[in-house]
C-alpha cells in the first residue's frame, strides 16, 4: 500500500487518534496549507511563517482531534485560518500584498523563477480588490485544493454558490490579468 492510500485508510475511517500517521499527515497538507497561506497573505515568506505556526499548533493540539468531529484537511484549514486571524489582529504587522520575496532554488531557471515572482505579485494585488468571503474561497479551492464539495461543508454554503462564486472571481480575474497584460 503506498503513502497516500495509507493516509487515505487511515484518515478515512473511525480510528483512534494514536493511529492516524502524523509525519504522513503533515508531508500530505504541507503544500496545501503553504498554498493556502500563500494566497491568503500574499507573501511568501510570510505564508512559510503562518504555514510553520500552524503545523507546531496542530502538533501541539494533535490529541484534540477527533475524526468523528470531521477530516484532517478541515482541521488543519481551521487551524490555519485562525493562525492568519491571530496574526492579522496584532497592531504592529504591516503587511504588503505585493510584496512576494522567494529565494530561487539552484535548480530552477532564474527567469522562471521572476516570472513566477511577477506572477505571484499580479495575482495578490488583483485578490486585494476582492471580498474577504471571494479570497477565501479562492485560497480553498487553489491554494488548499479543496473541492468545491469539501469548501461548502467547511464554510457552510451551499455546492452551488461556492461553484457559482469561484466561477465569477475566476473570470472576472481572467479578464482583468488580461487587461494588466
Amino acid at each position: 500500500m503506498n503513502m497516500k492510500t495509507n493516509l487515505t485508510a487511515t484518515l478515512h475511517t473511525d480510528m483512534v487518534v494514536e493511529e492516524i500517521d502524523w509525519g504522513e499527515v503533515y508531508e500530505h497538507f504541507l503544500p496545501r496549507i503553504f498554498h493556502f497561506m500563500c494566497y491568503k497573505v500574499g507573501n511568501i515568506q510570510l505564508a512559510e511563517d503562518l504555514t510553520a505556526t500552524t503545523f507546531e499548533k496542530a502538533w501541539a493540539n494533535r490529541e484534540k482531534f477527533r475524526k468523528n468531529r470531521g477530516e484532517v484537511q478541515a482541521w488543519l484549514i481551521g487551524i490555519a485560518r485562525h493562525v492568519v486571524f491571530d496574526y492579522y489582529r496584532k497592531p504592529y504587522h504591516e503587511v504588503d500584498l505585493v510584496e512576494a520575496i522567494d529565494v530561487p532554488d539552484s535548480s530552477v531557471v532564474v527567469e522562471e523563477t521572476v516570472q513566477h515572482q511577477q506572477d505571484f505579485k499580479k495575482i495578490s494585488q488583483l485578490l486585494t480588490k476582492y471580498l474577504d468571503r471571494d479570497r477565501e474561497l479562492i485560497a480553498l479551492k487553489y491554494g488548499a485544493e479543496m473541492t468545491n464539495r469539501e469548501i461548502a461543508k467547511f464554510t457552510g454554503l451551499s455546492e452551488s454558490n461556492v461553484g457559482t462564486i469561484l466561477h465569477r472571481v475566476v473570470t472576472n480575474l481572467r479578464l482583468e490579468w488580461k487587461e494588466k497584460e
